[in-house]
């Protein structure tokens, strides 16, 4: 596979991406085999849930903090969001997902948090790492009790990449929001955005060993894509994909061929279910197989053929969020930072959830 990119994409930048690649390969154990889906999510109560206007100009799947008024006071607003919220984590602990559920900090105003993926992903060789975030407030959602909390529910972090230093840089890179990961295949899927800077996305596929495939996606309207998990989601099995979204023919191809040579059966959508949020699904391993979590306004939106498409790779827990779409400008996937840590061996016994 080839690197595609809207920013540098000389031969030199693909390069340096593939030597930083090799250097991860030798400065570090990489685990053979990363399963896709998780066993357990990490999912953030929010204490202050609103309409966040220094998101909405990157962001055009969120409501405007005026429109979020109209009607509507704050309060209900953040009620609401908390309700669905809840309905989520139970529809998935009753799949048999091990939910932990945080509590947001009162102390802080961050109307994000609901969004934990943004700040920080886990992987099987047990790193952490940390994200640099493009809005301000949003870096307030970054939280030092992670790790320790993670620890005590039984998980091993090993080693923590700390990328946030590159905010300086004006080098953002929004967690599993800006990057869409095939583990298995070590690929790093990415579009381009104010919130998704090519360099950062370089910087962490050179540190965890992914090769990374680099794109421009544009909503039906023309404009960037805030984040790739908006536009296509990658399951062990599939690929569900807003093609229509990579206006380049080139880069379109790109991109399909680099999920169908890893094995994926591409799932398309087109503008219509990309905008109720159907490309924002996550494929985790529940009681009894595969579950994949959505919005029910992304389940509706599907076709009965996409529908049964998606349903042959894991069956669908639809539930409603959406008073945190409108406002927040994100759906089911962006709710749950997936938890793909090892066991410490001192504490091997199941995990519950809590």
């Amino acid at each position: 596979m080839n690197e595609g990119s809207s920013g540098p994409s000389s031969p030199a930048a693909r390069n340096r991406a593939l030597d930083g690649r090799a250097a991860a390969s030798e400065s570090r154990s990489m685990p053979a085999s990363e399963a896709q889906a998780a066993r357990a999510v990490v999912m953030i109560r929010p204490a202050h849930f609103a309409a966040n206007p220094e998101t909405a100009a990157s962001n055009r799947f969120q409501a405007t903090s005026d429109a979020a008024r109209a009607g509507t006071d704050d309060a209900g607003i953040a009620a609401a969001a908390l309700a669905e919220f809840d309905a989520l984590a139970e529809a998935l602990a009753r799949a048999g997902i091990r939910v932990h559920v945080l509590p947001g900090r009162a102390e802080l105003v961050c109307p994000d948090e609901v969004f934990p993926n943004n700040w920080f992903s886990t992987h099987a060789d047990g790193t952490l790492v940390r994200y640099p975030m493009h809005a301000p407030n949003r870096r307030l959602e970054r939280r030092d009790d992670v790790v320790e909390t993670l620890r005590g529910l039984g998980y091993s972090v090993r080693s923590i990449v700390d990328l946030t230093g590159l905010e300086a840089q004006g080098l953002y890179l929004e967690g599993t929001g800006s990057l869409v990961l095939d583990r298995a295949a070590r690929v790093a899927f990415a579009c381009a955005s104010a919130r998704t800077s090519p360099d950062a996305v370089r910087m962490f596929c050179g540190r965890l060993g992914y090769e990374p495939v680099l794109f421009d996606a544009l909503d039906r309207d023309g404009h960037p894509i805030y984040h790739t998990n908006v536009m296509m989601s990658v399951g062990t099995g599939f690929a569900l994909v807003c093609a229509d979204a990579i206006r380049d023919s080139d880069a379109r191809a790109r991109v399909l061929g680099a999920l169908r040579d890893v094995g994926k059966r591409v799932i398309e959508i087109g503008y219509r279910e990309l905008h109720a949020f159907a490309g924002n699904l996550l494929e985790l391993r529940g009681r009894d197989g595969p579950v994949i979590a959505l919005s029910r306004r992304a389940a509706d939106s599907l076709s009965g053929a996409q529908r049964a498409a998606l349903a042959e790779h894991g069956a669908l827990v639809p539930v409603a969020v959406d008073t945190i779409e409108t406002y927040g400008g994100g759906s089911v996937r962006c709710m749950l930072a997936e938890i793909h840590l090892p066991a410490r061996a001192d504490d091997a016994h199941e995990l519950h959830a809590t």
